[in-house]
This record gives structure tokens, C-alpha cells and sequence, in this order.
């Protein structure tokens, strides 16, 4: 980053209030004649020519040499700051929930409809934006989980595809917490990297189709790897309705009047089994039955596991002074030659 131009010894700049006075005192000070005579055309014959630099543009090019000279002495440069940071990421790894259930209304605010795939979408996008020195990857879930990206630095390719996904994306359809929490351990078990390793886990539910690994065997693993667990579990202690949605795009059905129209009873998530999931695996579990909970509960996690950041800014100078001399020379130069070629005049 260019700083600007600037003098290493600016106070030097202060010789340059004497040149107009030495220019003023040139002009008036001076040797009177030895002798008077009336007309000087007497003289006219005992003359011959000399060659002299007097006059007007021999003074300027003099002041100007030493204003040059004067510059250069004051060190004319450019400034530039380089910065350089060291940081010693977090690498956390976003496990979300996308089964039915997440298309649920009870985290709506007043006088509007807002699925728990939305409200969670929103919040997750503010968290990565709060991240910008960690590397981040994403695994969603249904009845069978998927990678969604990598870890990454990029968090624009994250948001990307949190913004691509919709409840049906997945065609399995049930909840496979422990596959997904598998899935994720896995992803980060040879990650290198003197950071800390982190794992959220999002959930509505409660695991239904796990069959090679169970939740709480999942979170073990996640311990016995050095890779801390969160867990958050989303919506009321109580059965709530589902509405209908099509699954090619995860948009609400209605009937002919506008108004959702209900599809079955979902149960709750499986709290205690988070809870517990989050107490092995070193790290705290949270409830959020609205959109302002769960992102209260990311800003925590995010205070939680903060990134070290090392700064060390570097100031370079490009000196110009060498510049100033070479123009002080050449006007300098010039007054010479002036002084060979000008005769006075007979």
C-alpha cells in the first residue's frame, strides 16, 4: 500500500526562503564605475568583445540548481507500508441438517413465514462473514449426508452452496446424524494445520437412519481426532406440523385461498442426545426455537473460537533524491555553456 510522496529531512526546504533574497540582493548590490564619463560612446573604440553569462536567465539558472540541490538534500521518497499477516486459523466444519422437518414454520417471526431452512441459511451466511482468516467446509444431511465443499478459505464458494441447497435437494429422505457427523470427522482428521479443529452440527431431529456409525459412537471419534464439538438443536420440545412443499424446490404448497397446507407431525429433536454428544466431544450443545436464538448462539461460537491474528507492517522508501541532483547538474550545465557562448555586447 502507497503511503505517498514525503521528505526524509524537511526542514531543509526552509533554504529555499533565501534564494528570492539572494535574487533581490543580486539585483541591487554591485561595483560603481572607477570612472564617469558623459557619454559612453568615448568609449566605444577602446572596447572589445568577452564572453560572460550575465543577465536574467543566468541568475534563473543558478536559482534554480540550488533550489534542486536544496530538494535533493531534503531526501526527496516515495513511502509504501507492506503488510504481513500470520494467522493461525480455526478449521471448522458446518454439519447441517436438510431433512423435511427443517421446513417447519415455528421459528417464523411475527406476520411472516420462514422456514427453519431459511432462518438457518441467513444465519450461516453472517457467521462465514465473520470468519475471514479460517478455513471453512460444509456437509449436509438428509437420510444420507454429503459433502457440500472442502474446507476452504473461499467463503464465497461456501455461501454459494448453502444458497444452492433446499429442503428435497436430498432424495433420502430421514435424519443420519451419526453418519453425518462421521462424514465430517473424516473430512478433518488429516487436515494440517497448527489451528483448532471444529465441528457445528445443526439439527431439527433425531438420528433415524444411521446403520455404520451411531451419533454418540460419531462424537467419540470426534474426541479420540482432537476436534471439538458443537451442537445446536433447532425448534420447540414439542410436535410440530409440516407443511406441504414440492420437492424439486423446496417452495411452500398452498391452497386456492393462499393458505399452507399441513402435510403430518414431526417430533422434536433428540436434545438429550445432543447434549450429550456436545459433552464428549469437548464442546457445548444450545437450543434456538427462533432465527434470533440461533444466531445469538453462532455469534457465541464465534467469540468461543477466535482466530489468532499476527500483523506486521513493513515500511519501504524509494528515494528520489538522485532524480533532483541529476536536474540540479543539468541546470547547472546549462549556466556554464551560457556563460562560453553569450558575448557581451562592444
Amino acid at each position: 500500500m502507497e503511503l505517498g510522496f514525503e521528505f526524509e529531512h524537511p526542514w531543509v526546504l526552509l533554504l529555499l526562503a533565501a534564494l528570492p533574497l539572494y535574487a533581490w540582493l543580486r539585483g541591487r548590490v554591485g561595483r560603481t564605475s572607477a570612472l564617469l564619463f558623459p557619454d559612453a560612446a568615448l568609449l566605444a573604440g577602446l572596447s572589445r568583445r568577452v564572453r560572460e553569462g550575465a543577465g536574467g536567465l543566468r541568475l534563473f539558472l543558478r536559482l534554480a540548481t540550488a533550489a534542486l540541490l536544496i530538494v535533493a538534500l531534503a531526501g526527496p521518497r516515495t513511502a509504501s507500508k507492506e503488510i504481513e499477516r500470520e494467522t493461525e486459523g480455526v478449521d471448522i466444519l458446518l454439519v447441517v441438517d436438510l431433512s423435511w422437518s427443517m421446513m417447519a414454520l415455528d421459528m417464523s417471526p411475527p406476520g411472516k413465514e420462514t422456514t427453519r431452512w431459511e432462518a438457518s441459511q441467513q444465519v450461516i451466511r453472517e457467521f462465514l462473514s465473520r470468519r475471514p482468516d479460517d478455513r471453512v467446509g460444509a456437509v449436509v444431511f438428509s437420510g444420507k449426508p454429503y459433502l457440500l465443499s472442502p474446507l476452504t478459505i473461499n467463503k464465497g464458494w461456501i455461501e454459494k452452496g448453502v444458497d444452492r441447497m433446499h429442503i428435497g435437494i436430498i432424495q433420502e429422505t430421514g435424519t443420519a446424524i451419526g453418519e453425518a457427523l462421521a462424514m465430517g470427522v473424516d473430512r478433518m482428521k488429516n487436515v494440517k494445520g497448527k489451528g483448532s479443529k471444529v465441528i457445528i452440527l445443526l439439527t431439527d431431529g433425531d438420528d433415524n437412519q444411521s446403520k455404520a456409525i451411531l451419533p454418540i459412537p460419531a462424537a467419540e471419534l470426534a474426541a479420540a481426532m482432537g476436534i471439538k464439538l458443537y451442537t445446536i438443536g433447532l425448534g420447540k420440545d414439542e410436535p410440530t406440523i409440516l407443511p406441504q412443499f414440492d420437492r424439486r424446490t423446496g417452495k411452500l404448497n398452498r391452497d386456492i385461498f393462499g393458505k399452507i397446507i399441513p402435510m403430518m407431525t414431526m417430533n422434536p429433536a433428540n436434545y438429550e442426545m445432543l447434549e450429550k454428544m456436545a459433552k464428549i466431544g469437548q464442546g457445548r450443545f444450545y437450543r434456538a426455537l427462533d432465527r434470533d436464538q440461533l444466531q445469538r448462539v453462532y455469534e457465541e461460537i464465534d467469540r468461543l473460537e477466535r482466530t489468532e491474528v499476527k500483523i506486521r507492517e513493513t515500511v519501504t522508501y524509494e528515494s528520489h533524491r538522485r532524480a533532483w541532483m541529476l536536474a540540479a547538474l543539468l541546470f547547472l550545465l546549462a549556466e556554464l555553456l551560457g556563460a562560453l557562448v553569450r558575448p557581451r555586447a562592444p
